[in-house]
């Protein structure tokens, strides 16, 4: 039987380089907080216990965890160290394997923290286990020294010496350890560094001096990086976009132009979907089998089924949702709306609360008033109906089954099932009129002219 395992997760630090009211854990990628990328990680471990360690903006954490996880908090900042050391009141009584995180490193697999808990739990039980890396510039990384897969030594940059610093193995500051052995550990750190602070690699070093050993897992680069500021959000961002339209395209999607395509986290997308440049997917999206997304669209919290049609240049907002081989066209904007199967909207409309039954054309220019500046009200319209261009149709209100709305019309009471309505003024015809104007008008201008 497994152990029961703990996260600590730290993210007391003050982001000063995110130079932002925002705390930089909660700044999002694909939509989604960093933090909550990482915390999505760990629940597939199913952990018994989840510690966030806290410090500034400590409430819009609290606020985004929304009591999923313990909070601990840092005052002041003293280094990993300290920061760990906070959650072990949280953590007591629990006697399992303790995984320790970092917040603004979101891009842990599962698989990686799996291995460090089986490597914990291996036959030469180590007291602490290392997640370390190779970068292709070691820069300001702490260094691991090891014999084989055991560490010998754990040492911040600023503390080695030219030839730790020329070993390539980084520390990515993650570890993992018994909770017995953490805790005990980390009672026996001290500050006595250059900086001043309780660092969380001393824990190794201790250990080692103890006569027990500490093992090291190796990852990717990429699994470990950390996000400090703007520059590295926007490649984190870019990083995971990379992933996910390969993702797409390994089950089935057509991307025209992968790099254009840009994707919420929990976007779904089906097989043989294809999708033009320049399409942005907010967070909420769904898209079945075989429908196509034309260029420059903006889809958010929308459900498109299959064979459908959207775009170029539409906008599926919250509430969107499109049934078999429905059609929204250019400049065509959908709001809490269902469109029915077969249903089109081709050009040109506002379509917001509204049902629209199947086989249903909505002209050019439609508009469905659904807000009086106060509440918002619903729009029917039954199957095969067939909305003219340039009609106004003033919620609540309802157009029947084969009904017709003729061009132009602003239709404020419910329209029945074959019906035809048409709402205009009646036009007034002046044979000559415009003729007479124009003369007048060129003979005005040529006397200006004298």
């Amino acid at each position: 039987m497994s152990n029961p395992i703990a996260a600590i997760i730290l993210a007391a630090g003050k982001g000063t380089r995110m130079k932002s009211d925002l705390h930089k854990v909660l700044h999002p990628i694909a939509g989604r907080p960093m933090l909550l990328h990482l915390m999505a990680a760990v629940d597939a471990l199913a952990p018994a216990r989840k510690v966030v360690v806290v410090g500034d903006k400590a409430d819009q954490i609290e606020a985004a965890l929304a009591g999923s996880a313990d909070l601990a908090v840092q005052e002041p900042q003293l280094g990993t160290g300290h920061a760990v050391q906070q959650a072990e009141s949280a953590l007591a009584g629990f006697d399992g394997d303790v995984l320790i995180l970092y917040g603004d490193v979101p891009f842990v697999p599962t698989a990686t923290m799996q291995a460090m808990i089986d490597r914990l739990g291996a036959a030469d039980a180590p007291a602490v286990v290392v997640l370390a890396f190779e970068p292709a510039d070691p820069l300001q990384y702490g260094r691991v020294i090891t014999d084989g897969d055991y560490v010998t030594k754990m040492v911040e940059h600023k503390d080695a010496t030219d030839a730790e610093r020329a070993v390539k193995l980084c520390n990515s500051g993650l570890m993992a350890a018994k909770a017995r052995d953490l805790f005990a550990l980390l009672a026996r750190v001290t500050d006595d560094n250059a900086a001043k602070e309780f660092y969380l690699v001393d824990i190794v070093n201790i250990a080692n001096a103890d006569g027990r050993r500490c093992a090291v897992v190796k990852t990717d680069p990429n699994d470990v990086a950390g996000i400090n500021s703007r520059a590295e959000l926007a490649r984190a961002e870019a990083q995971w976009q990379e992933f996910r339209r390969e993702e797409a395209m390994a089950d089935g999607a057509s991307l025209r132009a992968p790099e254009t395509v840009w994707f919420s986290w929990d976007t779904e997308i089906g097989r043989d979907v294809t999708i033009e440049p320049n399409v942005f997917f907010g967070p909420g999206v769904k898209v079945a089998d075989g429908a196509t997304i034309r260029g420059f669209s903006h889809i958010e919290g929308a459900t498109i089924a299959t064979g459908c049609e959207v775009g170029p240049y539409a906008r599926l907002r919250p509430g969107a949702v499109l049934e078999e081989k429905a059609k929204v066209g250019n400049f065509v904007e959908v709001k809490k709306a269902v469109l029915g199967k077969g249903a089109k909207a081709n050009h040109l409309s506002y379509i917001g609360d509204a049902t629209v039954g199947a086989g249903a054309n909505i002209g050019a220019g439609t508009i469905t008033c659904n807000y009086d500046g106060y509440f918002k009200y619903r729009t029917e319209i039954g199957e095969n109906a067939f909305i003219g261009s340039n009609s106004a149709l003033v919620a609540p209100v309802k157009i029947g089954r084969d009904a017709i709305v003729a061009a132009g019309s602003a239709v404020t009471r419910d329209v029945a099932d074959g019906e035809l309505r048409l709402v205009r003024g009646e036009q007034l015809v002046k044979p000559g009129w415009a003729d007479r104007f124009h003369d007048a008008m060129r003979k005005k201008k040529a006397a200006e002219k004298k």
